[in-house]
């Protein structure tokens, strides 16, 4: 089956441009655009997509505060946030509010198809060292994250995930078994409380466990 993709931008001629190309992929379907985020919500419960596309600036209701209300959602889909510019604060607002990630609006095409593949399969962090350049420049506001709590081999998945590793690509530097890493990068996000592993390494760099 196709992912289902929603599309939020207040620029009809961007919404087109996206559509093209999202559904020029055959694992991918456009099943909604909505022009900002006041409308995300109602579309996003009609439509019942696995990824939101959005603008992070938009009139009316931003990307960011669109975010909170969709992961207010009993069933929230994934989120990928668009931005004209790698270094907007309101990027990394939006990937800490829950955000699973983020692409330019000047990427290439296949960059746009293989980020909602990635958003929606969870299992990488999608520009891991753009993330980290974020935290750095972000005050520190969480200590969800202490060597107390993860057990060794828990902290260096958790430092793995950070480098935007694959479960496979973990397995093979731990020389560990793909379910066993499967194993612990759940215990870690269950651990910190965090939906994905976005949320888990944004956590961990506001807690200083890693370092940008």
């Amino acid at each position: 089956m196709s992912l289902r993709v929603a599309l939020i931008d207040d620029e009809p001629l961007v919404r087109a441009g996206l559509a093209a190309i999202i559904d020029s992929d055959p694992g991918l379907e456009v099943v909604g655009e909505a022009s900002d985020g006041a409308e995300a919500l109602d579309l996003v419960r009609r439509t019942r997509p696995d990824v939101v596309v959005m603008d992070v600036r938009m009139p009316r209701l931003d990307g960011l505060e669109a975010t909170r209300l969709l992961l207010g959602l009993q069933e929230p889909p994934r989120i990928l946030i668009l931005t004209t510019f790698d270094s907007d604060d309101y990027v990394f607002d939006a990937l800490r509010a829950g955000a699973d990630g983020f692409v330019l609006k000047r990427a290439q095409p296949e960059e746009l198809v293989r980020a909602v593949h990635t958003v929606a399969g969870g299992e990488v962090l999608l520009y891991p060292a753009k993330v980290r350049e974020m935290a750095s420049r972000a005050q520190p506001r969480s200590e969800r994250v202490s060597s107390a709590q993860l057990s060794g081999r828990e902290q260096e998945v958790l430092r793995l995930m950070a480098r935007g590793l694959s479960n496979n690509e973990i397995a093979a530097e731990l020389f560990l078994g793909v379910e066993t890493v499967k194993t612990y990068v759940s215990a870690v996000l269950a651990k910190l409380g965090a939906r994905d592993r976005t949320q888990a390494v944004i956590a961990a760099f506001e807690s200083g466990f890693i370092t940008p």
